[in-house]
């Protein structure tokens, strides 16, 4: 039997699909790249709301349509806001689009996997790096773009790149703007991993299914405990891990799962 597909034209900026428990988001602008506008940054928002509000979602798969993933934004946009000598207001794009997409996939409710099926930059580079894990097809590539633009890495790149590739690598990419290969991506540590071209969506698909059957509450809190604890001393770490087990020890996942383990069968999970 199929899974139920949510309705969503061919046509629609963002492509929206039910595959079981995993949504399934596909930025659909594939002659621009993807890039994004400020109709698509709704849709976005408000795709996102929805697989965060429903309770049937345990996992979340962003990609994109045609040959590159998401060029960034598109600054040809008549929709882009202005300040008052009529030049692009970048700051009002930020604020009003990238920050509340990067903190919303920062705080789904469920994991979120990225499948980059082509080129990556700007800002569509760091919406790849803001999921929780990224594969890229072996053609794919990624690139800070902005400096050759006289900007700086938003979408929360500043914050991204140096606590993922470290901050000599970060720098360099910020200020040269070189393209990076999936391959070397995968190398400094800025995804999970490269996959053949023809495999990728099948492979991020079925990632995406395998963490929609693990103890999805846990897993959110094993990404909100890593990323606090960049500010964190061990000591405060460890308070952290006390607290966050305390709570997750409660639950009916961590008593499903001990159960499963002694009657050696599949654990069935189900705290959201």
């Amino acid at each position: 039997m199929p899974d139920p597909t949510p309705s969503s034209s061919q046509d629609a900026l963002i492509q929206v699909a039910q595959r079981g428990t995993v949504r399934v988001l596909t930025l659909n602008r594939p002659d621009t790249l993807n890039s994004f506008t400020q109709d698509m940054h709704a849709k976005m928002r408000a795709a996102l709301e929805a697989a965060a509000d429903d309770s049937s979602v345990r996992a979340v798969l962003i990609t994109g349509a045609g040959r590159g993933f998401c060029a960034g934004q598109d600054l040809n946009d008549p929709g882009l806001a202005v300040d008052a000598d009529g030049r692009p207001d970048i700051a009002a794009v930020i604020e009003a689009n990238y920050r509340p997409l990067a903190l919303r996939l920062q705080s789904m409710p469920v994991p979120v996997v990225c499948a980059v099926n082509g080129v990556a930059a700007g800002a569509g580079a760091n919406l790849a790096f803001c999921c929780d894990i990224v594969l890229a097809a072996r053609s794919a590539s990624f690139i800070q773009a902005f400096s050759k633009i006289a900007l700086i890495p938003d979408c929360g790149g500043t914050w991204l790149l140096p606590r993922l590739a470290g901050r000599a690598r970060g720098l360099a990419l910020a200020l040269t703007g070189d393209k990076l290969s999936a391959v070397d991506a995968e190398r400094f540590g800025l995804i999970w991993q490269v996959v053949d071209d023809a495999e990728l969506q099948a492979q991020a698909l079925a990632l995406a299914h395998r963490l929609a059957a693990m103890p999805t509450r846990a897993l959110v809190a094993t990404r909100e405990a890593l990323d606090a604890s960049s500010s964190l001393s061990l000591a405060d770490a460890l308070s952290l891990e006390a607290r966050v087990q305390g709570e997750l020890g409660g639950a009916g996942d961590f008593a499903e799962g001990v159960a499963a383990f002694r009657q050696k069968r599949p654990a069935v999970f189900k705290d959201r």
